[in-house]
C-alpha cells in the first residue's frame, strides 16, 4: 500500500511546531513514532494534508525523577524506554509491566507514550494505569502551556480536548502515598493484542484497611472510566474476599461496554468483574507501586 501525498515539516523547536499546526489547520497531523498514523494512512483511513514531525524536538524523550519526587515522562519516550527505565522500575514497576503488554517489540521500540494517549483509543493500555496513578499531562500551544489531570483529557473514542495548535509534551506523576498498583488486561491473543477489557488499580493500604483506591476500566466505555462507586465502597474498609468480589460486581455495573467482533457487552461486563477482583488483590498483596 502507498501513502497518500502530503506536505512534510520537521520543525526545530516546540514553538515552531505549535505555530505550524495553527497555520496549517485541521489537515495537519503530528507524528512522533508513527506506528498508528502511518498505518491508518496506508489503510486509507486517514488523509492528512500535512505531517508535522517531532523528530528534532529535544528533551521530550526523557524519563526522570525530580527533586520533589515527581516522575516526569516525556511524551516522545518509547514504550520500551518505559520498560527499561530505572526510575520507573523503582518507583512505578506497574508501568513497566503495562508497557510490556503492548503490541510487539518492534512497535514498542518506535511507538511513543504520547501517541498512545493522543490517539484516544478506548482499548489503549497506558491510559487506565496512568489515570489510576493520578498522572497529569502538559499541553503546550501558541498561547502557552496548561497542565491538567489525564483523566480530563479524553472526550470520546479518538477524541480529546487537545487543541489544533497544542502538543502533548510530558506526563507528571506526583509523589503520593500509594502502596500498590497494577494493570491487567484480557486479549484474544497471548501477545500484543488489543484489550477486550482491562482494569488498572492503585491502592493505599494501612495494614489490611484500604485508605484509598483508584479503579480505572479500559476498553469497556468510550473513554477510560473511573469505577468511582467501587472505589468508594472500598475506602476505609478492611479487605476481605467477599468485599473484593462485591467491588468487582459494582465496577462491572459501572462499565459501559459495546458488543463488537472481539466480544459482547455481556462478556466484557463479566470480564470487568473478574479482572477488578484480581487487580485489587494483586495490588494489595504485592505491596509495591
Amino acid at each position: 500500500m502507498y501513502l497518500p501525498d502530503f506536505e512534510y515539516y520537521a520543525p526545530a523547536t516546540l514553538s515552531e511546531a505549535c505555530e505550524l499546526l495553527e497555520k496549517l489547520g485541521p489537515g495537519a497531523k503530528v507524528i512522533a513514532g508513527g506506528t498508528d498514523i502511518l498505518s491508518k494512512m496506508k489503510q486509507e483511513l486517514l488523509f492528512p494534508k500535512a505531517i508535522v514531525s517531532l523528530k528534532y524536538l529535544s528533551g521530550l524523550s526523557e524519563i526522570r525523577l525530580e527533586s520533589n519526587n515527581d516522575v516526569i515522562i516525556g511524551a516522545k519516550a518509547t514504550h520500551n524506554s518505559l520498560i527499561d527505565s530505572p526510575v520507573l522500575q523503582e518507583k512505578y514497576p506497574s508501568l513497566c509491566n503495562a508497557a510490556h503488554q503492548m503490541a510487539n517489540n518492534q512497535v514498542r521500540n518506535i511507538g511513543t507514550v504520547g501517541g498512545n494517549i493522543v490517539n484516544a483509543v478506548p482499548s489503549a493500555d497506558l491510559p487506565p494505569l496512568l489515570i489510576a496513578l493520578g498522572a497529569k499531562i502538559k499541553l503546550v500551544g501558541t498561547n502557552g502551556e496548561r497542565v491538567l489531570p489525564l483523566e480530563d483529557f479524553f472526550t470520546g473514542p479518538n477524541e480529546s480536548i487537545i487543541k489544533q495548535d497544542e502538543i502533548l509534551t510530558e506526563f507528571i506523576i506526583s509523589e503520593q502515598s500509594l502502596t500498590g498498583s497494577t494493570y491487567i488486561k484480557f486479549a484474544l491473543r497471548r501477545s500484543g493484542a488489543l484489550a477486550v477489557a482491562s482494569v488498572a488499580v492503585a491502592v493505599a493500604m494501612e495494614g489490611n484497611t484500604c485508605r484509598k483506591a483508584r479503579i480505572v476500566l479500559g476498553a469497556v466505555a468510550p473513554i477510560p472510566l473511573r469505577a468511582k462507586k467501587a472505589e468508594e465502597m472500598l475506602t476505609g474498609k478492611e479487605i476481605t474476599d467477599e468485599l473484593l468480589e462485591e467491588a468487582g460486581s459494582v465496577a462491572s455495573a459501572e462499565s459501559k461496554p459495546i458488543s463488537d467482533i472481539r466480544g459482547s457487552a455481556e462478556y466484557r461486563r463479566d470480564l470487568v468483574r473478574v479482572l477488578t477482583r484480581r487487580a485489587l488483590r494483586k495490588a494489595i498483596n504485592e505491596g509495591h507501586v
